[in-house]
């Protein structure tokens, strides 16, 4: 609980320092950097630290964790200082709403949330992954820490790979593929009986749901104005930052009452059936680039 109450208030924190700390020409570029650097560590930390534990023990693991965030909070101190851009006159609650209304309020930033929220949501099968490597594909352990691992490297290789080809050429239309895709191969997944072929569709979600992240952080970094940074990542994180875990109380909920193949096949299919309600509700965004997204015209008439 304290965690997540900690994290509650490191993230908007962190999406405001990345507005000042890096120029607006390479959001993309430097998105896809961070992006990549949280999934090799998402690859190497259980890794490291099963062997860790393994070898050393609990308490020595616990120990070299502590000071991974210690050089964590010292990297913080070196961050370039700015004054801060909002000063509240309002009460938080009235605070927060103004950036529910701006968030609800603008086409391209709801459109880009929901679509992350509603398919994380109940695209959720790797809260199954346990299931499934014991029950369905009969791999064992060691064949989940291979699936958990396949995930992540599939999002780590497409994020760099989007360093050098950039997404944002047209990124609502791009999101859509992105989210289309990441419903195939939650759907493929779950039909699967080879273990090779379901380390295939492992991969490739994780590949799509990394270009999805890259577009939805690059659009709310050029859709938010300075002063409204920290509460709009607030309502992003209200989103999407809350949706795995309820993403994976619904995936278990669901393989309760259906099965659990028959619970997977449901959220797939969801995720498709909300990216063509998506499709026709925006029409009008998707040849849209990320140039004439970012122009002052353009974002008013998203707005309206």
């Amino acid at each position: 609980m304290f965690n997540g109450v900690a994290r509650a208030f490191y993230n908007p924190a962190a999406f405001s320092v990345l507005a000042h700390s890096v120029p607006k020409e390479i959001y993309p570029n430097s998105s896809s950097w961070n992006s990549s650097s949280w999934q090799i560590a998402s690859i190497l930390g259980p890794l490291v630290g099963g062997l860790v534990y393994g070898f050393l023990g609990i308490t020595i693991t616990f120990g070299i964790i502590i000071v991974f965030l210690l050089i964590a909070l010292v990297c913080v101190f070196f961050l370039k200082r700015y004054p801060p851009v909002y000063v509240p006159k309002e009460s938080i609650w009235e605070s927060l709403s103004e950036g529910i209304n701006f968030v609800f309020g603008n086409k391209m930033l709801i459109g880009a949330l929901s679509l992350d929220l509603f398919s994380v949501f109940f695209g959720g099968a790797v809260a199954l992954l346990p299931v499934f490597a014991n029950e369905i594909l009969h791999v064992g352990p060691q064949g989940l820490g291979i699936m958990r691992a396949t995930s992540s490297l599939g999002a780590v290789l497409v994020m760099l790979s989007m360093a050098r080809i950039s997404p944002m050429g047209k990124p609502r239309r791009n999101l859509l593929i992105a989210v289309t895709g990441f419903g195939l191969s939650i759907i493929c997944f779950a039909l699967s009986r080879n273990f090779y072929l379901s380390l295939l569709f492992l991969f490739t979600e994780g590949g799509f749901d990394s270009i999805s992240v890259l577009i939805r952080g690059t659009i709310m970094q050029i859709l938010t104005p300075d002063s409204m940074r920290g509460r709009v990542s607030a309502v992003n994180q209200m989103f999407i930052g809350s949706s795995n875990e309820i993403g994976a109380f619904e995936s278990g909920t669901a393989a309760k009452l259906m099965g659990t193949v028959p619970s997977v096949l449901f959220g797939g299919s969801m995720t498709l059936i909300i990216v063509s309600i998506t499709y026709f509700k925006t029409k009008k965004l998707i040849p849209l680039s990320l140039h004439e997204i970012s122009t002052p015209e353009v974002k008013e008439e998203i707005a309206i």
